[in-house]
């Protein structure tokens, strides 16, 4: 085997050759631009794999469905597009030029230029873990401004429209709208035929669109056709305030909703003109009561808002100081992810991971008998998107874990009591944890005849795990106090199947079951300390004893079954000393800081052992074990965190930059890869276990955030398309990475001898 030296020498090449696309990217170039990533039902990207500019393409809903979302920008009477890719017959305009792209934490921003000015088009998505209310507003902002760079003035007006596709990825429904127009300007759209909770196809078929702005001097407004109305402005640089009430269907004659705003003659930057964006409904979710009623659950929102007007005006209103938390935010962010401990590399993982992260995240609340909100159930679901439709999934909420231990602790919180308020009703027929709260989100009505994913060691293991780490987090023991029994039950399953598990899946189901999985044993023996840990919590020091002897006995017999011959390496099943694969549940070792696992255990993985001659056989990252050739970025995040070996470590890390930058693929990040050829595997994208990556910020020797006693009804900080079709870090990188670079770049790691094949 080569040295160690040379993947990195492959990484390096390829993640600095500068493309021949005229604007930079910080940090990273990724698969797909996060525009709007505020719910599963408000998730807008910019597909960027061919180094798409903001106005060289349509934006799409992460499951690839076309977004109708255009913007032009009037300059001295010339017109430009800045979004989308619209066909405007009769009319004539010009292409603005994409000059750069930074993306933090919370927004992503763009710097156009349009004649003599460039102009600024910021999406923002607020993440506030410390303000669960304002968490859960379904809202996100999008900011333009412009500033002439000839010091000359110029007259300037600006252009945005959503068309009715931001509803259904189903042209033929009939859509409805109105527009108020009072201090705000407020666009409402809806299905004409809702169906509550009915997900169909990924996309909600209930609630209403919003796209708003507050009625400011210079703000016109129109809805109609598409060509119709983007022609009126370009033609004319400001919208006829008249509305279409024509209702039909989404494809037909392409109805847009429409917002203009003239900054007037400037020759310095101008002001800001913010619209809203957003999708809500009321009731969310679906959820199975302990006594088996089906209980509808409101966003969290509703109960500080009568309105969704209300709700807006005081969204639009706060624009500036949402701003100055979000740049707060984004600078804790950047500042602990670039400690001296971790790769440069590893700050830009951690930035895009975040908003995909609680992307997937709606927060409810409950009412009482009288209609009133019960602000002492507040409770939180996560959709697990695209690998299937699942509504809480053990396996997804536990790979985000490490991201709600660093922003808020208590949304972790949230995410657990439905699971264990269900299962300790004792409505799942199962001793062992249950995958998900219900096949098909946002109806969490759980199993009572079984019929789930069943991952018994798997799901276990994770809710133990998890309401540990809650309450070291915390120091709240109300979940330990409340289900204890539960947990009891949950351990004393573990102690029956966990040493020698079962021919049972993994939460990597898709490599298919395995008996006697080694990671699949070390979890549930972490678990089993967990329970000792929480026996001592509530007290019951017997218990507490039993499961401790009980963990020393199972490690012992574990790493003499699960350690290869010469204590080279773990095997990846017991017995079959020529398999490994990534023990990366070991991680949650040190998570819970509870270190049962030896140092010699931690040691085969040093760059002198084990994993440093995998590494040096890979091109793309570390695969998941050896019956396969891919890997989730997750663990391979997880893996790192626990690495003795500073080297090790950092090539796992720099790893998952080097796929997430190759633009190979335009899709929202995904977290399962090919090593051989670094493409993604189908399926796997947009979803919220990208919270993993931040594993290394989870640890208790990291810095974490100070919000995690923020209360849950906490309020604001503040007073709180074509003619026919509107298919319709520190470091700063190319926009894209032309072809023949890549290929150049591939046969020079090639003649290193980094395809050296393991």
């Amino acid at each position: 085997m080569l040295p160690l030296v040379y993947t990195f020498i492959f990484i390096f090449l390829l993640s600095t050759v500068k493309a021949s696309s005229a604007w930079s990217t910080t940090p990273y170039s990724p698969a797909a631009v996060p525009l709007v990533v505020r719910s599963p039902y408000l998730s807008a990207w910019l597909p960027q794999g061919g180094g798409t500019a903001l106005n060289g393409g349509w934006p799409n809903f992460w499951n690839g469905d076309i977004l109708g979302w255009a913007g032009f920008v009037n300059v001295d009477g010339t017109s430009y597009n800045f979004l989308g890719v619209p066909a405007v017959a009769d009319t004539s305009f010009g292409k603005s030029t994409q000059q750069s792209l930074i993306m933090t934490a919370t927004k992503s921003e763009f710097v156009m230029t349009a004649g003599a000015v460039d102009l600024t088009i910021t999406f923002l998505t607020p993440i506030e873990p410390g303000d669960i209310v304002n968490m859960s507003l379904p809202f996100a902002y999008m900011a333009m401004s412009v500033t002439p760079t000839d010091n000359n003035n110029h007259s300037v007006q600006v252009y945005t429209d959503i068309s009715a596709e931001w509803l259904s990825g189903n042209d033929s429904m009939i859509v409805n709208w109105t527009t108020t127009v009072d201090s705000m300007i407020i666009h409402q759209s809806q299905l004409e035929n809702q169906t509550l909770f009915a997900d169909v196809a990924d996309r909600i078929q209930q609630g209403s669109s919003y796209f708003a702005a507050l009625n400011t001097s210079g703000t016109t407004y129109q809805t109609g056709r598409d060509i119709d109305v983007r022609a009126q402005f370009i033609n004319h640089s400001v919208l006829a305030n008249t509305l279409d009430t024509n209702f039909r269907g989404i494809s037909d004659d392409w109805p847009v909703f429409a917002l203009a705003h003239d900054f007037g003659s400037i020759s310095s930057p101008s002001d800001t003109f913010v619209v809203a964006i957003g999708h809500a409904r009321d009731p969310a979710v679906q959820y199975i009561t302990a006594n088996g009623d089906m209980q509808d659950r409101s966003s969290l929102f509703w109960s500080q808002y009568s309105t969704a007007a209300d709700a807006i005006s005081t969204f639009l209103q706060d624009y500036p100081n949402a701003v100055a938390r979000a740049a707060a935010f984004d600078s804790k962010v950047l500042a602990d992810a670039s400690n001296n401990a971790f790769p440069p590399n590893y700050a830009p993982i951690v930035e895009l991971s975040i908003r995909q992260a609680f992307g997937g995240v709606e927060y409810t609340i409950s009412k009482d008998s009288s209609g009133a909100y019960n602000t002492s159930d507040v409770t939180a679901f996560v959709k697990e998107i695209s690998s299937s439709e699942h509504i809480s999934t053990v396996d997804v909420i536990m790979p985000m874990w490490p991201t709600l231990l660093y922003t808020n602790s208590t949304i972790g919180k949230m995410l657990l009591l439905p699971l264990l308020e269900y299962q300790a009703s004792g409505q799942y027929p199962s001793q062992f944890a249950c995958h998900d709260l219900g096949a098909a989100y946002p109806k969490a009505t759980g199993w009572p005849t079984g019929g789930d994913v069943e991952m018994p060691i798997e799901e276990t293991g994770n809710m133990l795990i998890m309401t540990l780490s809650y309450t070291q987090s915390t120091k709240d023991t109300s979940l330990v106090t409340t289900y204890y029994k539960l947990l009891q039950q949950w351990a004393s399953y573990l102690k029956d199947n966990t040493l020698t598990p079962a021919n049972q899946n993994s939460t990597d189901n898709f490599a298919g079951p395995l008996a006697n999985q080694t990671n699949l044993a070390i979890k549930g023996i972490i678990a089993l300390k967990a329970m000792a840990e929480m026996a001592a919590v509530v007290g019951d020091s017997t218990t507490s004893s039993s499961y401790n002897s009980t963990v020393t006995s199972y490690l012992q017999q574990w790493q003499e079954l699960a350690t290869a011959p010469a204590s080279q390496h773990l095997v990846l099943n017991y017995g079959d000393p020529s398999s490994w694969g990534l023990t990366y549940n070991m991680y949650a070792d040190k998570l819970l800081n509870t270190n049962i696992i030896p140092s010699s255990v931690y040691e085969m993985r040093k760059e002198t052992s084990w994993y440093s001659s995998i590494l040096n056989g890979s091109a793309w990252g570390v695969p998941l074990d050896t019956r396969h050739n891919y890997v989730l970025t997750g663990w391979e995040m997880w893996t790192a965190a626990f690495m003795t070996d500073s080297a090790v470590k950092d090539s796992f890390i720099n790893f998952v930059h080097l796929y997430a930058s190759n633009l190979l693929n335009s899709e929202p990040f995904g977290d399962w890869y090919d090593t051989v050829d670094g493409d993604t595997e189908s399926g796997f994208k947009a979803r919220p276990v990208v919270g993993a990556h931040l594993a290394l910020l989870a640890l208790p020797s990291t810095t974490s955030s100070s919000s995690t006693t923020t209360t849950a009804t906490s309020t604001s900080s503040t007073s709180t398309s074509s003619s026919t079709s509107s298919k319709s870090s520190s470091a700063t990188t190319s926009a894209a990475l032309p072809t023949h670079v890549l290929v150049l770049t591939l046969a020079v790691a090639v003649l290193l001898g980094v395809f050296v094949p393991c």
